[in-house]
């Protein structure tokens, strides 16, 4: 059986059955596809396993989503996606209800979440519950003073949809939700209360969703400190692929120890 880079035998991923796969930087970078992906999701459909998407990107709604990855070969539809906006939606919803909360965030990320029954808004309001701010893609520096205005004025939970510092793209990185939070932070002293990964939410809620157990779920991505530690969190074994943000020196310099670490996902097509 082979091994990892780390020298790990490979040989437990033939007994998963719960793929729980990262986007960018793992399936893909800057909307190109990696080599043998298509493949490797036909193999575990046709194996009788199930892939389910699991991001922080909350730039996108799941109909963009789905219909990229359709329009890539890849057979997905909403029910194969959990998201930081999907997470955002119920945890908000539960602990705020019917109360208004001021949203920064892109103009699909907010009609999603409108459709999941949240009460919103994007103008200065002290009447706001909460704050959320998102992975803006369309941020401007007006979108920034009013976050910041609301930070500053307001003594209301923040929440942010994630921490990732940046997004891989074709050139390297460029700045993500947790870059965006941490310059809000410098102009407000104000930190956001984090819901995507690394918090277990997100593989927790797919476990139960799809009726697999822990043993059965694996978690793939290139970020450590979101995409890994979550898996470790829950308690689920995790593999590390070094095609996106994260490089194998981070493994000891960030404390977070995966159960595998392989250079790309396509490599999996060999070992299930």
């Amino acid at each position: 059986m082979k091994k990892d880079i780390c020298g790990n035998s490979l040989y437990a991923l033939k007994s998963k059955k719960l793929f729980l796969f990262d986007m960018d930087g793992t399936i893909y970078i800057d909307g190109k596809l990696f080599d043998g992906v298509k493949e490797l999701f036909a193999k575990i459909k046709s194996a009788g396993g199930r892939y389910v998407f699991i991001t922080n990107n909350s730039s996108k709604s799941l109909e963009e989503r789905v219909a990229y990855l359709n329009g890539t070969g890849i057979v997905a539809t909403k029910d194969d996606f959990m998201t930081s906006t999907m997470a955002a939606a119920e945890i908000l919803r539960d602990r705020f209800g019917d109360s208004k909360i001021f949203v920064q965030a892109t103009k699909s990320c907010v009609k999603e979440l409108i459709g999941y029954g949240l009460n919103l808004t994007e103008d200065y309001d002290e009447s706001v519950a909460a704050i959320l701010v998102g992975y803006d893609t369309e941020l401007t520096y007006e979108k920034m003073k009013k976050t910041c205005k609301m930070l500053t004025n307001l003594k209301v939970p923040y929440y942010a949809t994630n921490p990732d510092w940046v997004c891989p793209v074709d050139f390297g990185y460029a700045p993500d939700c947790g870059s965006m939070c941490f310059a809000y932070e410098k102009a407000t002293g104000k930190t956001p209360i984090f819901i995507g990964k690394p918090t277990p939410f997100m593989i927790d809620a797919c476990v139960k969703k799809y009726g697999f157990n822990k043993g059965q779920t694996l978690v793939i991505g290139d970020r450590l400190y979101t995409d890994i530690a979550s898996g470790v969190n829950a308690g689920v074994d995790t593999l590390f692929v070094l095609s996106g943000e994260g490089t194998f020196n981070d493994i000891k310099a960030q404390g977070v120890n995966p159960t595998f670490v392989l250079d790309c996902v396509s490599e999996l097509n060999d070992i299930l």
